[in-house]
């Protein structure tokens, strides 16, 4: 099987998973295996024995993205892999991990994922998902307290500490690596339908060769 990959970055809030879906809507669901940066942070017990209001998670080194690496190498040889399964209220995995085969197309979403060259050289298309700064942090504040079970203080505190700080150390310039940048995310319709469009071309360029 010939996997076309697709790298899906963007800061915080900034709707990577929307425009997952997006995607996702206008495509055959059963084609595609989607798998999120964010099920690969390291367990708590893996920072040396620091608190978790210690640890810089907005930072590449907060995840394990040599095993990512090694999954998507999996994938792309036809192999299935065990995703693991991050709880973000104990910023602990779970024994249980997601069972993710390899389909003919593989979505990598994540905020981090092109800041690393061995990931993104395993990549297709890269795309990175832009959004307004306020409008971020306003969508991160309501999925950290409603999903998460954050307080606000505690995210408003973590958004100045490291997201933001983070943000335009590692995410912003990361951009320099993405094929389309997507303004507005799913607002832009023009975009998803155009990127839609080169997956089909991509995935037919493929079938005939």
């Amino acid at each position: 099987m010939k996997q076309l990959v697709i790298g899906i970055a963007g800061g915080t809030g900034s709707g990577k998973t929307t425009v997952t879906n997006a995607i996702l809507q206008q495509l055959d669901p059963g084609r595609i295996a989607v798998i999120q940066h964010d099920s690969y942070y390291k367990d708590i017990s893996m920072h040396g024995g620091l608190r978790p209001e210690e640890v810089n998670f907005d930072h590449p080194d907060s995840l394990e993205t040599d095993l990512l690496i090694r999954h998507m190498q999996d994938l792309r040889a036809g192999r299935p892999v065990e995703e693991p399964v991050y709880n973000f209220t104990t910023h602990r995995r779970l024994d249980a991990t997601r069972r993710i085969e390899p389909k003919e197309i593989i979505i990598i979403d994540g905020i981090l994922i092109l800041v690393e060259k061995r990931l993104r050289d395993l990549m297709d298309i890269r795309l990175f998902v832009d959004a307004d700064a306020d409008e971020r942090l306003i969508r991160r504040i309501r999925r950290d307290i409603l999903e998460r079970g954050r307080s606000i203080d505690s995210v408003m505190n973590q958004y100045i500490k490291t997201v933001k700080p983070m943000h335009l150390q590692f995410v912003e310039p990361s951009k320099h690596w993405a094929d389309i940048i997507i303004p507005r995310g799913a607002e832009n319709t023009v975009a998803i339908d155009m990127v839609v469009s080169k997956i089909r071309m991509m995935l037919g360029e493929a079938a005939g060769a």
